[in-house]
């Protein structure tokens, strides 16, 4: 579907940097990030979940890389999958050098916690020996003491001069392949954190509320601090932190992106929360085909309402629809248009059939437009 002006968003421009193939910044997409939560030194176990990540969709994954047992564990993790990886590193600036070493794609550190500045340039040169990016990542809870002392606590101000001075280091050090965050729990200082960040330098940003809780209670705060600033055109590519599996964060972050227009992937449904007009059960219905298309990666749309007051409205507006209808015959719209009925029997298993028939037919179609196009 066409999207309208009222819908687009300006994106923060800013430089172009590369976590291994993936673009980050620039005219990229944003791209989705999850982080392992398993051992690395677990070999087995973290290349289970990073290979599940990235079947959800994932662009990127981060790994801890806390001791030697880690980074010796991340050089056969790199091994065996093919998505990048960021090694995640605090103060132990061999860990790094031994990520890079192991083929990271990207290294996650704070510069001004690695020590010495004879260690800062090993980093880098390592760094840039093995073709790697940085993120320097800062957090509220963990801000340098004398900007505390300065501030008296945690606040936006604080952050972006955090960001700003290890981003000095890295420059003086002729380093600029870095993107930056300013992450905190707090929804109002990490957004304003971002938007300070944004208006001081033209690097890219990864967004997340950090620690923001568990699946609900951090999905709704993620998608209200990442949410408002992805409206705003800032952020390149995201985290979403929750106390869940690793696949969730991936899902809601998607789920973000596509209810904004920014990224498109799978199928988007369209449904009522129901109510006593509805001709089918519309959330049990809804439940069973989220979970029957979750192997759909072709961009589609999909409405299931449980009436005609806004069933027909609503499936104008998407590939495929569904209207509940009486005597449990229900109208399917193919492209907006009435096209059959459908009853309670075989709704789920036709519905699936149609999506999957329609994704087919759209990836048959997408390289002869490429082909067009180019």
């Amino acid at each position: 579907m066409t999207i309208r002006p009222y819908r687009e968003i300006q994106r923060r421009r800013c430089r172009q940097i590369h976590v291994g193939p993936v673009a980050v910044g620039g005219d990229a997409p944003i791209s989705v990030q999850t982080m392992t939560n398993t051992l690395t030194r677990d070999v087995a176990a973290t290349v289970a979940q990073i290979k599940e990540a990235e079947a959800a969709g994932a662009d990127i994954v981060r790994v801890s890389c806390p001791d030697p047992e880690s980074t010796a564990g991340l050089k056969e993790i790199v091994r065996q999958v093919s998505i990048p990886i960021v090694a995640d590193i605090h103060f132990h600036y061999k860990r790094a050098i031994e990520a890079a070493e192991a083929g990271a794609a990207c290294l996650r550190i704070n510069p001004g916690n690695i020590g010495s500045a004879e260690r800062v340039r090993e980093v880098v040169k390592a760094a840039k020996d093995h073709g790697l990016s940085m993120r320097i990542g800062v957090n509220a809870g963990s801000l340098e003491r004398d900007l505390l002392d300065k501030y008296g606590e945690p606040c936006p101000e604080a952050m972006v001069e955090s960001a700003l001075n290890h981003a000095r280091i890295l420059e003086d050090n002729d380093f600029f392949d870095f993107k930056i965050s300013v992450k905190a729990s707090d929804v109002f200082l990490a957004v304003a954190a971002y938007h300070g960040l944004a208006e001081a330098c033209d690097y890219p940003l990864h967004l997340g509320i950090t620690e923001a809780g568990g699946l609900r209670g951090g999905t709704v705060k993620s998608a209200i601090g990442m949410g408002s600033l992805l409206w705003a055109g800032i952020g390149d590519t995201i985290r979403v932190s929750l106390s869940a599996d690793p696949v969730e964060e991936v899902k809601v972050g998607f789920e973000m992106l596509k209810s904004l227009g920014l990224r498109r992937r799978g199928v988007s449904i369209v449904s009522c929360p129901s109510c006593a007009r509805q001709a089918f059960q519309v959330i049990k219905t809804v439940e069973v085909l989220e979970e029957r298309l979750q192997h759909i990666q072709t961009p589609l749309t999909l409405s299931i309402i449980g009436c005609v007051v806004n069933g027909p409205g609503e499936a104008r507006e998407t590939d495929i629809g569904l209207t509940g209808g009486g005597n449990g015959n229900h109208m399917v719209y193919l492209n907006g248009v009435t096209d059959h009925k459908i009853d309670d029997a075989r709704l789920v298993d036709h519905i699936v059939a149609l999506v999957e028939a329609k994704a087919a037919e759209i990836e048959q179609a997408t390289p002869k437009l490429e082909a067009v196009a180019s």
